[in-house]
């Protein structure tokens, strides 16, 4: 399937919308023409953007990298940490323009969703920096250091339709579905769902309709278009052997293998993840194919070189044989006229080539001294015969090596189809966007990771029965631990403001013997005083504060099983070991975050492997204090044995 230009138009507002103020935080490469942007938020879920050739879409699917994107590392250098600020369509084509902003900087990446498609990142004066493909036509053309240049708009502008627009129709020969989907660049299913609701023929000619006609298409014109553009969708996806295609709105042309899709942007991200997965079948497929083509092909010549060089070897020795046999009849001589008479009708010949006198056996010839006795000579034959033999087996070796690469490919096959899939990503909780555990009387705990999270967490998630937590050092997240009906307990208390120290700046500079406290809510004042500043993620805290003293800097990094799901989380030792099925426990100094992460998961792998493979590094990056980090124990949790 294909986008039409009134459908991207509902994608672009959609995901405008949808991604405000949201960073770039990674970009992955997909295949050859897709990419996955991770956009990021402080206070929001992450969305996960696909920018492909086909297409622009939110996607809640997951890829593995099915081959390598030429434009990843230069859109990696350019865009990491960038806000993307605006998305737009140029005019109703069907072309996207992504301007991301940051570091005093602005680059622009430009989908073009027709033909083979392509994507195109400029700078802000439109000087193209690298593209995907370089084109040269006759009305533009397309290259790293040219100034870009978009392809000729269509001459009518759905979005701005005036009934003079529709009235050309009225002089035009052709079919009025086909009028239809040319002038206002339509996909057919669309073009017809005009003429059956405009109650015309969409056979017939434009030149047969009325004026009646032409104001009624206008009018069911301007219906559809408005209906996908605001998205009132009634999303259907339509499956077929040739193509798939997925409504936005029911068509007339639906046909009985439909299914419904709760979005529009759903299903486009069914359909279009599963053609990015096709095709990374296909490719791989066709690669195994060809090896197994070409080991086939080499395995029926060995079968052929074993048959022919028996036959060679049994040939010479049938010969050998006979110059023996020649002996017991009284013949002493090679050179003897009887004795080449009764060799040529054993497949044998004596010829002489630059002096050189040999026996010739269909293509094989074999040096001999004619003058020697025939028991010598057949002993030579013999041992050609045997050299032959010994060949054989070499070949056999070989043939049988071949025969394992063969099956192992053909497995191979196998392994692509299963291996190239796509998974959905799980919803997270919303808690899950700060650093967050559960204590050990179970209570939930949840602290920043930046000021724009601590200024969240204050001011969205606080609520009358929580305590809020800080430590007596600058450079200190904010911690809530969710209150309840029951008194909280000092453990719980205590484990929190563990966490608060933990994760200050007194991990990264290794100071020990910090203190936190604890407040109530309404001791926290989110306005500064008069006259004075607060900066971002800082508040004013009034009232007594209750401290707790925290000697050691320890964390544990945990495995949770919640409900189907498996979690990375990091919190207080004594928690984390109770709620997890494994865990390890990490203190100041040592390697980098990357470093540790990736240790950390060597460590849960061995318990979890299957869980584990599918959390990537990042994922425990997360969950990490910043600075540097050892392991100093590792083990089991309590929810282990369950």
């Amino acid at each position: 399937m294909t986008l039409a230009g009134i459908e991207l138009r509902y994608l672009v507002n959609y995901i405008s919308e949808k991604t405000l103020d949201y960073y770039v935080s990674n970009i992955y490469g997909i295949n050859s023409k897709s990419l996955l942007f991770k956009l990021h938020h402080p206070e929001k879920p992450d969305v996960l953007l696909m920018f492909s050739t086909m297409g622009l879409w939110a996607t809640s699917k997951k890829v593995e990298q099915i081959e390598t994107n030429r434009l990843l590392k230069r859109l990696r250098s350019d865009l990491l940490r960038f806000k993307l600020v605006k998305i737009e369509q140029i005019g109703a084509e069907r072309i996207a323009y992504l301007t991301f902003s940051g570091f005093e900087k602005e680059f622009i990446i430009i989908g073009e969703f027709f033909g083979d498609g392509n994507i195109i990142l400029c700078n802000k004066e439109m000087k193209i920096l690298a593209l995907l493909h370089s084109i040269e036509v006759r009305h533009r053309q397309l290259k790293v250091g040219l100034t870009y240049t978009p392809p000729p708009e269509n001459s009518v502008n759905i979005f701005n339709l005036t009934l003079k627009d529709i009235e050309g129709i009225l002089s035009s020969s052709i079919y009025a579905a086909k009028w239809i989907g040319r002038t206002l660049g339509l996909p057919t299913k669309y073009a017809e769902e005009i003429c059956k609701k405009a109650q015309i023929d969409s056979k017939i000619s434009g030149s047969q309709l009325t004026n009646d006609n032409v104001t009624k298409i206008f009018d069911v014109v301007n219906e559809i278009v408005n209906d996908v553009i605001k998205g009132n969708h009634e999303t259907v996806i339509v499956r077929n052997e040739n193509n798939s295609d997925v409504y936005p709105i029911k068509l007339g042309n639906e046909q009985d293998n439909t299914t419904s899709a709760p979005s529009f942007m759903e299903g486009l991200d069914i359909l279009f993840t599963e053609s990015i997965v096709e095709s990374g079948k296909s490719i791989h497929v066709s690669s195994v194919d060809k090896k197994v083509s070409e080991l086939e092909n080499k395995l029926e010549e060995q079968t052929k070189a074993i048959t022919i060089v028996t036959e060679k070897s049994s040939k010479i020795a049938n010969v050998a044989k006979f110059l023996l046999q020649l002996v017991s009849d009284g013949i002493i001589s090679i050179e003897d006229p009887k004795t080449l008479e009764k060799i040529k009708k054993h497949g044998g010949e004596l010829i002489k080539e630059k002096g050189i006198f040999l026996i010739k056996i269909d293509d094989e010839k074999i040096k001999i001294n004619p003058k020697a006795s025939l028991p010598a000579i057949s002993s030579k034959l013999f041992d050609e015969s045997k050299r032959k033999s010994a060949a054989i087996t070499s070949i056999e070796k070989l043939k049988k090596q071949t025969e394992k690469k063969l099956e192992k490919e053909k497995m191979e096959v196998q392994v692509v189809e299963e291996s190239i899939t796509y998974t959905e990503i799980r919803k997270k909780n919303w808690y899950e966007r700060y650093r967050w555990f559960y204590t050990s009387d179970g209570i939930l705990a949840i602290g920043g990771r930046d000021s724009s999270s601590n200024t969240a967490i204050i001011r969205k998630h606080v609520e009358k029965n929580d305590k809020v937590f800080h430590a007596d050092v600058h450079g200190s997240p904010f911690y809530i631990l969710k209150g309840s009906k029951e008194e909280i307990r000092p453990t719980s208390l205590n484990e929190v403001a563990h966490a608060t120290v933990c994760f200050s700046r007194a991990w990264r500079e290794t100071m020990y013997g910090l203190n936190a406290f604890w407040v109530e809510p309404d001791q926290v004042k989110k306005a500064a005083p008069s006259g004075q500043f607060l900066p971002k993620g800082a508040f004013v805290i009034g009232g007594q504060r209750n401290f707790v003293n925290i000697s050691t800097l320890r964390l544990a990094v945990g495995l949770i099983k919640q409900d189907l799901d498996y979690l990375i989380t990091c919190g207080p030792p004594v928690p984390i070991k109770k709620n997890s099925v494994c865990y390890v426990i990490i203190e100041p100094s040592g390697t980098e975050m990357v470093d540790v992460a990736k240790k950390i998961k060597k460590e849960f792998s061995k318990i979890k492997e299957n869980i584990v493979k599918e959390i990537s590094v990042d994922e425990f990056v997360r969950v990490l204090p910043s600075g540097e980090s050892h392991i100093v124990e590792s083990g089991l949790g309590e929810q282990s044995s369950e």
